[in-house]
């Protein structure tokens, strides 16, 4: 037929790594070594173990992980007589202090930002899925959660008032952290694992990680969640 020529069509081609140049092995030994992980591969890591330069590794990791992002799209979480905890976690934006204690400002305060800080917002059923989504503020992530929450959940949020307006679509349950962290039966302990799990990432694998791909490293600690560190894939 005219038009085709010996090596145009490839195993890979339609795939995430169709057009790439390294061998096939290659793709499949990444995609062994980053699964096997249970808080994340750097792509410095992994270029030694791949022999490939950093760059190669970090955009092969990247495509391992839009492949991750691939499996959340549109994922609702919940139902009748299932529970589910909504929680948020700040990540990123780090303000370095003064170096004098006269100089020194109370970084917590919005003034006192760089503008770079984020947060993820995690839904996580028990014994089930979570979806993250990255926004600016909690109180951005009403729309987000009214839409990946099945009617018929309950709801367990600690008191930050960003939570108050899902009181008008579901059955929510409140703890107050200073309190307790579990107390009749509410807590978010649950999403606060999740959460752990990503700060550890970040701290002890990745050390940095850009505002632009946040959420790219928050689904995969939810694929991980699920995934990798239980066998049964639930945990």
């Amino acid at each position: 037929m005219q038009g085709l020529q010996e090596g145009f069509f490839s195993i890979i081609a339609g795939t995430l790594f169709a057009s790439a140049k390294l061998p096939l092995r290659c793709y499949l030994a990444a995609i062994a070594i980053f699964c096997n992980e249970v808080k994340g591969k750097s792509a410095l890591a992994l270029s030694r173990d791949l022999n490939v330069s950093y760059k190669c590794a970090f955009v092969l990791l990247h495509k391992l992980r839009e492949a991750m992002a691939e499996e959340m799209k549109g994922r609702v979480v919940g139902g009748e007589g299932k529970e589910a905890e909504v929680d948020g976690g700040y990540f990123g934006g780090y303000v370095k202090p003064a170096n004098q204690k006269e100089y020194r400002r109370d970084r917590r305060l919005a003034q006192n930002q760089n503008g770079k800080r984020k947060v993820v917002v995690v839904i996580r059923e028990r014994g089930g899925n979570c979806v993250p989504a990255v926004f600016n503020s909690e109180s951005q992530a009403a729309s987000f959660i009214r839409a990946r929450v099945a009617k018929g959940t309950v709801l367990h949020a600690d008191e930050a008032g960003s939570w108050d307006n899902l009181h008008e679509r579901f059955e929510v349950k409140r703890i107050n952290h200073q309190e307790a962290y579990s107390l009749d039966g509410a807590c978010t302990n649950w999403a606060e694992e999740y959460f752990s799990r990503l700060r550890h990432a970040e701290i002890g694998i990745h050390h940095h990680i850009a505002g632009s791909y946040l959420l790219w490293y928050a689904q995969e600690s939810s694929w991980r969640k699920i995934t990798v560190a239980s066998p049964t894939g639930i945990r």
